[in-house]
């Protein structure tokens, strides 16, 4: 918070000692050699900034582990302190040049960022200390267990390491490796090996011993963490709530947090009615080609599955017969694997102009109704057909945490190419790696992959 401060100060001053040189430009009015920036701005301003940025939780640690992250809401938090500071100018001190205001966010939003870079640098630099060394115990040795270490051995940070497991001895257990001891030594093993980390990872049947086990530790000062097994290590996502006065959590939480959400929604909201009017007329072209080849009706409508399992009605032009979907398990097929490939490439039901419009995705442009109404999002996974996700296995679901998109990870890598399993291993990388900068990389290259028109049919 101080850094920030100071690097708003200092925005200022330099803001004011640069200005006269933009003097020099003709289309900038021209001011005093000496600009002087009222005092009080020199509190306030950074009195705005550190507030929005808490308010924004650009300090919390803990939530913007990556690098990209942090730096995207820096700029979301850049973006509202600017226009909340603009907005106190225009009501007060409205003699300060707009140019020397621009230049004052430019100094602050790239000193903001150039210092965060260079934190990040040095602590990466910097050998973990003894007192940061993290030590880390495991009740339970069985297949959750095993995967938690499995887990905290890939990961490979540096100040982390798994020390053994916890567990009542039994015959299948007694020679396993790296057991320390059983549920009633626990309390020697911490002392001994100097644990930092207790993970419980206990089978459903025993979960009765959680209370017991973590009451021997209340008087060790050692972090617990609950590793949820019966839901899966690979969650994405979930809160605590508070749910009719009782902490609980909630595992069908957004894959994206609020603050995530919001910006999806209204970049979705904004860019989804201009793309809308732009496509009007390409829209009414269409509709006419499909009713001069087949009649109506001119739009397909179709039970797709959305965020978290809902239904929703998806449009598209119809491409294909009125008869289509009864000749359906006519064109699906399995691979040696079992999976279902539900497309071909020389699909029967197509027509001459079906397969135009899905070759440039025409087919495609009323979803953008589908965006504003918040059925769908302009980047997410593929929106699933419910008969298809019957057949889904566990892994799988994840892709209902966020909405699904008209076009997403999957359309520019292989589109109809590549089958709906692997589809969904798309989509998981996406719902792993969101930002809205990684949705505007997947847009600019959705425009490429429509206009070469490789990998639809």
């Amino acid at each position: 918070m101080a850094l920030d401060g100071l690097a708003v100060i200092l925005s200022l001053w330099m803001a004011a000692f640069f200005r006269p040189e933009l003097n020099k430009i003709d289309w900038f009015e021209l001011v005093p050699s000496k600009v002087i920036i009222p005092a009080v701005l020199y509190v306030l301003f950074p009195l705005i900034w550190v507030i929005i940025y808490s308010a924004l939780s650009i300090y919390d640690g803990r939530k913007y582990l990556r690098a990209m992250d942090e730096f995207a809401m820096l700029s979301l938090a850049m973006l509202i302190a600017s226009v909340s500071a603009a907005g106190i100018l225009y009501f007060s001190y409205r003699d300060v040049s707009r140019a020397l205001y621009l230049v004052f966010i430019l100094f602050a939003y790239l000193i903001c960022l150039v210092w965060r870079i260079l934190a990040r640098v040095y602590f990466r630099t910097q050998k973990s200390s003894p007192a940061r060394a993290r030590h880390v115990l495991v009740v339970g040795a069985g297949a959750l267990g095993q995967k938690v270490k499995t887990q905290l051995l890939e990961s490979q940070l540096p100040n982390l390491s798994f020390v053994g497991f916890v567990d009542d001895i039994s015959d299948s257990l007694a020679d396993a490796p790296l057991l320390l001891g059983d549920a009633h030594e626990i309390q020697d093993v911490l002392k001994q090996f100097e644990i930092t980390d207790v993970v419980i990872a206990l089978p459903h049947s025993a979960y009765h011993q959680m209370g017991e086990i973590v009451q021997k530790m209340e008087e060790m000062p050692v972090q617990i963490w609950v590793a949820l097994g019966f839901f899966d290590l690979a969650l994405y996502h979930t809160t605590i709530e508070d749910f009719a006065g009782i902490p609980m959590l909630d595992l069908r939480a957004s894959a994206i947090d609020d603050y995530q959400r919001m910006i999806k929604r209204a970049f979705d909201v904004f860019f989804g009615s201009i793309a809308l009017l732009l496509a009007l007329p390409l829209m009414a072209l269409s509709s006419l080609m499909v009713f001069l080849e087949d009649g109506s009706p001119v739009l397909f409508r179709q039970k797709r599955v959305g965020e978290n399992g809902r239904l929703f009605e998806m449009l598209k032009f119809r491409t294909m017969l009125k008869n289509a979907e009864e000749l359906q398990s006519q064109v699906e097929k399995q691979d040696v694997d079992g999976n279902i490939i539900h497309k071909s490439k020389k699909d029967p039901r197509i027509t001459r102009i079906g397969r135009f419009l899905r070759r440039y995705s025409l087919d495609e442009l009323p979803q953008f109704v589908n965006v504003i109404r918040g059925d769908m999002s302009l980047v997410g996974p593929r929106p699933e057909m419910p008969y298809m996700v019957e057949n889904y296995q566990p892994w799988q679901r994840k892709r209902f945490a966020i909405p699904p998109g008209i076009t997403g990870w999957w359309q520019i890598n292989g589109r109809s190419d590549k089958p709906m399993h692997l589809h969904t291993e798309d989509d998981l990388y996406y719902i792993q790696n969101y930002s809205i900068f990684f949705d505007i990389q997947i847009l600019i290259k959705t425009i490429w992959v429509v206009l070469i028109g490789t990998g639809s049919y």
